[in-house]
């Protein structure tokens, strides 16, 4: 957790890397993850950078393993997962590895050829069977039709001098895409001016197209025709529409020949095709176990090469010069993988490191595990912090879950919620393995802690407001007296509570008397609990951001802001808000219905509890508070004179913090610029540690700079009126608490009465069946509405009160991420499905 109070401290430094070891250097930094590369050749076009054949070689290879890839995919060839990734080949293994694919990618090119043509083959020899079966049909009715013997005579003659009774026909019979048949019949209609006779017939069964191996349908069709010159005519609009012709004998005995030769050779293509297929499966098999490395290697090797063109070469072309951002504590680690990229070269002369002054920012760095991330992804969301800023994400992890419980406070659907969110971290290694294509379910995936500690938050708040789907539950005896059989007398469901004569006088142990759940008044009582509930950890959450600012101050060593700006703010929220929050406390604890019954003090008795709203608002308008009567204007002596005092002081306040910061900086402005530093250049690499001159330089990066005094007090003016009204809006702002979680409890109880009661009502068989009927609709409307859409919106609502409430008060988020160059990360964004 020490990490993740600011961000860690980062340093710049200097790579000197030979040149044999330059690979193997970035290999092992690019496996720790630990560094991010600033790019030293900016103004260098990307084509003329050093190692850019290099990339372009990796481009290539990419190339060959995209289309490997469609190839397998293509035949459902399964490829296996990767359980342990390789590292980057060595230069050497390059030439063995462009070698192997590119003879791979020819071989299966050309296995892929020989299937499309020996497919397209055995697609025109289906064709000519069905159009040899399929015309059949049409010879035989014009032979019945001329009273010929099909046997012995021709249906139609080629022969000029033959002349039949029909005269002189001619005919050609082809196969031709269904959804172009009727496209096809009206152009025949038009160039013939009806002097065509088509008959067609559909093939039952689709065919292969041999290119992409999708089903396309197709139609038998034969058009008679008379002359030669109509015929071109037909053959122009054949091909015009894609159709295949094949030339069809006109006497039966021809034909039957030829079907027997054609179902011979579609026999052989068959055999053929099936041990060409065979050998491709075979191909494509050992292929894809080793795909994944393969892509794998390619990616890495690419990156590698990529991060040398930020490189710069010294003068004398003997080394290669970087710079980069790493953190304080991964120096060694840096400096390992130096060392173990120049021993795997077996170079003679060491790779090292050094740490260089800088005036620029720091990228912010914190460092996460698995059950923060989804927390710091919160506060990234909004902005990443400045550098060495306070970080919520710390206290995020106990905040956000508590008001989201405050607004979703129902056991019921907590447990729910946390039996989601705790099977999903339990099945995390399994999710993790696959690669989830679904981005709203890796959406819940990424945040499954905080959807686990919502629920465990919301179980204890629904333990507090006793609320289980809607009912409560009796565990530590109610202390309300209630007459029901007067109230089953009267055939009434609910009765009115009334603290003077039914309550008992000493409270439910723990959280809401679970008789409240039979009072008429119910909705009375719980909107003023919740609403001072709310104001109540309002107060308090805005109060500890102000208290977070001073963490700050102390690090930037920024000591007069503590005077000028916290304290005045601290003041402020709390002689108006926090005054608030005591009053409900005293109400609470001073006036009580005990009193009336126990014949005390009729002053203090709840006749005489005043209204805390009522009392804020005549402070703040310097008014008396109405007398009642045998009451006290105010709830204790004395009281008068301290709201005078808090609303005087809290006045005081605004001028301090509208006027005291500019004029602090007119006073103490030096003319003398302040040198930022970023570390030590020796930086005591040699004894492996980090200099304590370093911590205090890191602070440097948020010195006011020189600018107009007119713009300071523009600036102050800003922020001192966004504060005041805030205060304000804030503290109101945090009443979302109190109406979604009425408004959720109100929702479950209409659910539970329209729904579920109504089918425990019905007596008998039928309802049984009924109650089945209605618990499925009240389980599927309780989990839709109730947990998912009820528990998106608090949980919007929470980031919102976290976003501009909490962090509003002490966080700037200015700064840039850490983007360290990281093998893990660079797959993990390859293998991410794309939109």
């Amino acid at each position: 957790m020490g990490d993740m109070f600011r961000s860690e401290q980062m340093v710049l430094a200097q790579l000197f890397i030979q040149p044999e070891a330059a690979y193997f250097a970035i290999s092992e930094l690019g496996e720790s993850g630990s560094v991010q590369f600033r790019d030293l050749n900016e103004n260098v076009n990307v084509f003329q950078r050093k190692f850019v054949n290099e990339v372009r070689r990796c481009d290539e290879m990419e190339r060959k393993l995209r289309y490997i890839e469609a190839e397998v995919k293509k035949d459902n060839v399964t490829i296996p997962d990767v359980h342990e990734l390789p590292k980057a080949p060595n230069p050497r293994e390059i030439i063995d590895l462009e070698a192997h694919l590119e003879k791979t990618e020819g071989d299966i090119k050309e296995l892929s050829e020989s299937a499309v043509n020996l497919k397209s083959n055995y697609l025109e020899l289906t064709e000519l069977k069905h159009v040899l079966e399929k015309t059949q049909a049409f010879f035989n009715e014009q032979d019945e039709a001329n009273g010929l013997d099909s046997a012995h005579k021709a249906l139609i003659t080629e022969d000029t001098h033959n002349v039949s009774i029909r005269g002189r026909l001619g005919f050609v019979a082809g196969v031709i895409n269904r959804e172009r048949v009727p496209g096809f019949e009206r152009m025949l209609w038009r160039i013939s001016r009806g002097n065509v006779f088509l008959r067609q017939v559909e093939i039952d069964k689709p065919l292969e197209d041999p290119a992409t191996g999708n089903e396309i349908y197709k139609t038998v069709f034969v058009a008679f025709f008379q002359g030669e010159q109509l015929k071109t005519r037909i053959k122009k609009v054949c091909a015009g529409f894609h159709a295949s012709l094949y030339a069809c004998p006109s006497s039966l005995q021809e034909r039957n020949e030829m079907l027997k030769g054609v179902c011979t050779r579609l026999e052989d293509l068959n055999l053929v095709l099936n041990q060409t297929q065979d050998h491709r499966q075979r191909v494509l098999v050992s292929v894809a176990k080793e795909l994944q490395n393969w892509s794998v290697m390619v990616s890495k090797m690419k990156a590698i090469y990529h991060t040398l063109n930020f490189f710069n070469m010294d003068v004398t072309k003997k080394c290669l010069i970087g710079e980069c951002w790493v953190s304080s504590k991964d120096i060694p680690v840096v400096q390992k993988g130096l060392s173990d990229g120049s021993s795997a070269c077996g170079s003679s002369i060491p790779s090292f490191l050094n740490v260089i002054n800088t005036s620029e920012d720091p990228p912010t760095f914190n460092r996460t595990n698995k059950f923060t991330r989804g927390f710091q992804n919160l506060i990234d969301s909004y902005g990443v912090a400045s550098y060495r800023e306070a970080n919520p994400a710390l206290y995020t992890i106990i905040t956000f879950p508590f008001l989201f419980a405050v607004m979703f406070g129902d056991m019921g659907h907590a447990m729910i919620m946390a039996f989601f969110g705790g099977y999903l971290v339990i099945a995390e290694k399994k999710f993790m393995g696959k690669k989830g294509s679904s981005e709203i379910f890796n959406i819940f995936f990424a945040g499954r802690y905080i959807i686990l500690l919502m629920g465990l938050f919301s179980l204890y708040t629904g333990f507090v407001y006793n609320d289980i789907f809607s009912k409560s539950m009796n565990i530590f005896q109610s202390s309300w007296y209630i007459n029901m059989t007067k109230a089953h007398a009267l055939e009434i469901d609910q009765i009115d509570l009334n603290p003077s004569f039914d309550y008992a006088g000493t409270p439910y142990f723990m959280g809401v008397d679970p008789a409240w759940q039979l009072a008429k008044n119910k909705i009375i009582f719980l909107n003023s609990f919740k609403m001072k509930l709310s104001i109540i950890f309002g107060v308090i959450h805005m109060i500890f951001g102000v208290c977070v600012s001073v963490v700050n101050f102390v690090h930037f060593r920024k000591y007069s802001s503590i005077i000028l700006e916290f304290l005045p703010q601290i003041l402020l929220l709390c002689f108006l808000f926090l005054w608030m929050v005591v009053m409900m406390f005293m109400k609470w604890i001073m006036y009580s219905p005990v009193t009336d019954k126990m014949g005390g003090d009729v002053k203090f008795g709840s006749s005489c509890a005043p209204s805390v709203l009522i009392f804020f608002i005549d402070m703040m308008l310097f008014k008396t508070p109405e007398y009642v009567e045998g009451c006290n204007r105010y709830m204790f002596d004395g009281q008068e004179l301290v709201q005078y005092v808090l609303v005087f002081g809290s006045l005081a306040c605004i001028p301090v913090l509208l006027l005291g910061r500019p004029l602090f900086i007119k006073c103490t402005r030096k003319n003398k610029p302040h040198v930022r530093s970023n570390g030590d250049v020796n930086q005591g690499m040699e004894l492996g540690e980090y200099p304590e001159s370093q911590q205090n330089a890191s602070s440097a990066h948020h010195e006011e700079e020189e600018e107009p005094m007119s713009e300071i007090f523009i600036h102050q003016a800003i922020h001192t009126i966004e504060y005041v009204l805030s205060t304000i809006s804030h503290t109101a702002s945090y009443l979302r608490l109190w109406a979604l979680s009425l408004a959720h409890a109100q929702l479950s109880e209409v659910l539970w009465n329209m729904l579920f009661s109504m089918g425990l009502k019905v007596e008998g068989y039928v309802g049984a069946i009924t109650t089945w009927a209605l618990f499925a609709a009240w389980a599927a409307f309780t989990i839709a509405i109730l947990v998912v859409m009820e528990g998106l919106s608090a949980f919007l609502h929470t980031l919102r009160l976290h976003w501009v409430e909490f962090m509003s008060k002490f966080y700037s988020g200015l700064g840039y991420p850490f983007q360290p160059f990281s093998f893990k990360t660079i797959l993990e964004e390859e293998s991410r499905p794309e939109d």
